[in-house]
């Protein structure tokens, strides 16, 4: 079982940045492939990027695939989500997750997950 902490998280101005790192730990497959998932309140749990460790490949959600971006730490098994220009609808409890093989933005297709970051956009 993959172990997965998030953190980074917190109180955000719009249009300001905020990173969050998710690190892996445990018995980590060489077919990882992490996700970031968030839930606003009142909302179901949706998909935000997803990194294949092995592809070095991502994909990101259309609402934020021209503000956020992804970068790893390969030697901390460590993911990194760089939020920029964020805006008030990115308020959200912002998850990792864990799977093997191929990036999926279905949550019910992962594994592992970590506890969640509070991330709240507000001026």
């Amino acid at each position: 079982q993959v172990k997965l902490v998030e953190s980074g998280g917190g109180l955000v101005q719009p249009g300001g940045s905020l990173r969050l790192s998710c690190a892996a730990s445990g018995r980590i497959p060489a077919s990882l492939v992490m996700g970031w998932f968030r839930q606003a309140p009142g909302k179901a749990r949706e998909f935000v990027a997803g990194f294949n460790w092995i592809a070095r490949s991502t994909h990101f959600a259309d609402s934020v695939k021209d503000r956020f971006t992804i970068s790893r730490d390969n030697a901390k098994k460590t993911l990194f989500l760089q939020m920029n220009n964020v805006e008030p609808e990115d308020t959200a409890v912002y998850y990792c997750a864990a799977r093997q093989f191929t990036i999926s933005i279905r949550e019910q297709e992962y594994d592992s997950w970590g506890q969640g970051t509070q991330v709240i956009v507000s001026a």
